[in-house]
């Protein structure tokens, strides 16, 4: 029994043949014309099932259309027929354009100025100079590696973000992979760990190691370091990245039910069939600043010198300012350190979560950048950052905050076909990217998808190139929060140096602590601990009473 998304096209070549044979028995010319209007249908159907260049189009052959009228009609109708809509979605219509204007590389050109309100509260501009520089090349790239990494990674400044084999199809990864590796950027793997699919097209790979340990994991479901090993050996695994928690819900583990586990699932993440999937909250190879730092280390050693860090979404002040307490007194640190923004997305988590837990990325990356500065570490640890990242001003801004390099999930998904239809939990996607359903991943053709995944990033990297030339910069490491603005009220302005306080370097280290609203939870931030400080648990207690 063929599918119900394909008994419009079926039904129209039915129906054809139908009016067909009546049109001959009975020499009908009504029943000729509506043969003819059902062969038009059902040529057009077997068309959109055929061709390659639209998920949608394959599979829903001739209902896509009534989207695509929709689509077509003017701006200002359109935007009252789906202003529902607008409501129902995280992103603007105006980004996903951008993304498929760039990812399909056309132009992504404006007439008749901005659409953006210039007084309005929290706009952002980055200001241009009287003298613009001339730059070769858009490929832009950071060396991320500390003084005990003896394999250092040359990195774009823009990459793909976590997404796990199992969230994603088959064919998304593939196409993934295939545009990181056209384009010379990395993939992140996320932690449902290394697949076939990653290694198939070659493209580079940041593992991402959660509290599954799924790649590297026993038959207790802790961490086992030879598995590790024979991964992290992989030559196209440059980094290794540990999750600590992730933006769109920090502090939540996973279940991936049993009848969701295929085999190519089960391989990938080392783990039995039938059997469902658990990803813990939290992690069981250490239980404190100093345990992780050791852990960090460990990685380093059993991947023969490869760059190792971790990703954080930014909750208890006290508990990040306990790990850099721990880098400061054992010496021992990350090569990277990747933060999550609260607004950071996710295939399926508590409302709750995704809406009131996590800090935001711009105060989470400040702090981080901050931190590292005041104890004259920032020059050793490289920092990325998540979170709603889709533009070359996007990058621009989190460079100035403090990053050396940003990563992206939803762009990139919009680049492969994604159009938000919000049904990544129901095994539904439209257009194939997040479903395992292999009649539903079938229809996104990888290397068309690939290639659109390549001059998304190109296009942004070349958008990224032209803004920093026309603001007089030769390379995005040259960025800082003197160079954007932001409308503070109708009649006042002030740059990102001005807005936020920023630490000199080694600040940290002398008596004088300079931290706004943290300095109480940094003197009473234990290394050894990540527990509240005492002064929190005793107030706890007397409220308790």
């Amino acid at each position: 029994m063929p599918h119900p998304r394909y008994w419009t096209w079926l039904g129209s070549g039915l129906l054809a043949l139908l009016a067909a044979w009546l049109a001959w028995k009975w020499q009908s010319a009504g029943w000729a014309v509506a043969a003819a209007l059902a062969s038009l249908i059902a040529a057009i159907g077997t068309r959109d099932h055929l061709q390659r260049f639209s998920a949608v189009r394959r599979n829903y052959p001739v209902l896509a259309h009534f989207r695509f009228l929709i689509e077509s009609i003017r701006p200002e109708i359109r935007q009252y027929l789906l202003e529902d809509e607008e409501e129902a979605m995280p992103f603007s219509r105006v980004q996903r354009s951008l993304v498929y204007q760039r990812a399909k590389n056309v132009v992504d050109k404006r007439p008749f100025g901005t659409l953006q309100d210039l007084y309005a509260d929290r706009y952002e501009w980055i200001n241009h100079s009287m003298q613009p520089s001339h730059i070769d090349s858009h490929d832009f790239r950071i060396d991320i590696g500390g003084p005990a990494c003896r394999r250092p990674y040359s990195c774009s400044v823009f990459n793909i973000s976590a997404m796990s084999f199992g969230s994603l199809s088959a064919n998304a990864i593939l196409a993934l992979n295939h545009g990181a590796r056209l384009g010379g950027f990395y993939h992140d793997t996320g932690e449902g760990s290394i697949s076939r699919y990653h290694r198939e097209p070659g493209g580079d790979l940041v593992w991402e190691i959660g509290s599954g340990y799924f790649g590297c994991r026993n038959a207790e479901g802790g961490f086992d370091p030879e598995r590790f090993r024979e991964n992290a050996a992989l030559e196209q695994v440059r980094m290794i990245e540990i999750k600590l928690s992730q933006g769109a819900k920090p502090g939540h583990g996973g279940v991936l039910p049993a009848t969701k586990i295929t085999a190519e699932i089960a391989a990938a993440r080392g783990i039995p069939m039938g059997e469902e999937c658990v990803s813990p909250a939290a992690h069981r190879a250490f239980s404190t600043p100093r345990e992780l730092l050791a852990f960090v280390s460990r990685l380093r050693e059993l991947s023969g010198g490869k760059p190792v860090g971790f990703k954080l979404a930014i909750g208890h002040p006290w508990e990040w300012f306990a790990i850099a307490k721990a880098m400061q007194e054992t010496g021992e640190l990350p090569d990277f350190i990747v933060v999550d923004g609260g607004e950071g997305g996710t295939g399926a988590a508590p409302l709750e979560f995704t809406d009131h837990m996590g800090t935001p990325l711009v105060e989470a990356l400040r702090l981080v950048h901050n931190t590292l500065v005041g104890l004259g570490l920032r020059e050793h640890i490289r920092i990325g950052a998540a979170g709603k990242v889709v533009s070359a001003f996007d990058i621009v801004r989190c460079l100035a905050l403090g990053a050396d390099w940003c990563n992206a999930a939803r762009g990139f998904m919009f680049a492969l076909g994604c159009i938000q239809s919000l049904s990544c939990h129901t095994d539904k996607c439209p257009t194939g990217v997040a479903t395992q359903d292999p009649g539903r991943m079938r229809a996104l053709d990888v290397g068309n998808k690939a290639q659109r995944v390549f001059h998304f990033h190109h296009n942004t990297m070349k958008a990224l190139k032209e803004l920093l030339a026309g603001a007089g910069l030769s390379h995005p490491s040259e960025i800082g929060p003197e160079h954007i603005m932001r409308r503070v009220s109708p009649t006042e302005v002030r740059s990102l140096a001005d807005f936020y306080p920023w630490h000199r370097g080694g600040e940290l280290l002398g008596d004088g602590v300079r931290l706004p609203h943290f300095e109480r939870f940094w003197n009473a931030a234990d290394a050894g601990s990540f527990h509240a400080p005492a002064d929190l648990i005793a107030r706890r207690r007397a409220k308790s009473v």
